[in-house]
């Protein structure tokens, strides 16, 4: 061994790996910059933001959203980088067809030869379906990386209890409503007093409504869809009846008009049980755990990134 420690040979080895070690923490490879956006990138995504939030982003809230762009960028560049648009077939299939319609290819030119034309010209790169394509390729790529767990028998019970209210079974009304239009208002007081004082039953008293679009008769409605339906007036009115079978309520407003209204049956609100809404909790922590697993594997390859705000 001592012998061996003498060599000038390991001495320069060692040397030069020590050189090699320090020129790295010194001097290191820079790494790919993406960014920053144009100012009209910039501005089209607070424009999105405004139309679906009715106001602009402000601070963190735009620094996510340029964050969130950029990642998208780099995922672009990355798959790039790997080649993935050479083996994809919705790429090829799709610069092909670019290629047919701008009139770039000699005549005679086969789909192989018309591809490598495109990427030549680097169509790829300015494509949003070749974009949206790579993208989606690159996360399958990161999920099958960094695969999701599945949800755990006690997170879906954890969820159960955290989302109990939310998953509660609503109450249920079967109805016939009767309809008079704004014009018959003052017929309302004789037209009730009529159906009470003969005891119509429902079916009888219908020939007494105005037309109504949207029918008569429904069945095991919650409220929510009656207020699709007749709007939230006319529901919270009816609410406040205290709707019991068997018997009228009403007259009512909605923003149609007025209506007298037999509640035939009533089911009352209920919690959900587990093996009810396992399915949807099940489904809700896997897109969840997807999201996060997705989110840390980008998290990781933009550490190999200079990502420019």
């Amino acid at each position: 061994m001592r012998t061996l420690l003498r060599r000038p040979w390991l001495h320069f080895l060692l040397l030069g790996m020590l050189l090699f070690w320090l020129q790295s923490q010194l001097f290191p490879v820079p790494k790919p910059v993406v960014g920053p956006l144009g100012d009209a990138r910039v501005e089209g995504l607070i424009s999105q933001w405004h139309a679906a939030t009715g106001r602009r982003p402000q601070g963190a809230e735009l620094e996510r959203i340029l964050r969130a762009e950029l990642e998208q960028d780099m995922l672009f560049q990355h798959a790039v980088s790997m080649n993935l648009h050479h083996q994809d077939p919705v790429v090829f299939q799709r610069l092909v067809l670019n290629m047919q319609f701008l009139g770039l290819g000699a005549e005679g030119d086969t789909d192989a030869e018309l591809f490598e034309r495109a990427l030549d010209l680097r169509l790829h790169l300015g494509d949003e379906v070749v974009r949206r394509r790579l993208l989606q390729v690159m996360e399958q790529l990161l999920l099958a990386t960094n695969p999701p767990q599945p949800p755990s028998a006690e997170a879906i019970a954890a969820a159960f209890a955290q989302r109990a209210e939310e998953l509660r079974h609503p109450p249920r009304y079967s109805i016939l409503q009767l309809f008079f239009d704004r014009q018959r208002e003052p017929e309302l007081e004789t037209l009730v007093a009529r159906i009470e004082g003969a005891g119509m039953d429902p079916e009888a008293a219908l020939q007494l409504s105005s037309p109504f679009m949207h029918g008569y008769t429904f069945r095991a409605q919650t409220p929510d869809q009656l207020a699709r339906i007749f709007g939230a007036v006319f529901v919270s009115n009816l609410m406040a009846t205290d709707p019991t079978p068997n018997r009228w309520h009403g007259p009512l407003r909605s923003a149609y008009g007025w209506h007298y209204v037999w509640v035939d049956s009533v089911t009352p609100a209920r919690p959900a049980k587990l093996e009810e809404v396992r399915p949807i909790l099940r489904r809700d922590l896997e897109l969840e755990a997807r999201k996060q697993a997705l989110a840390d594997a980008i998290a990781v390859l933009a550490d190999r990134y200079e990502l420019l705000l």
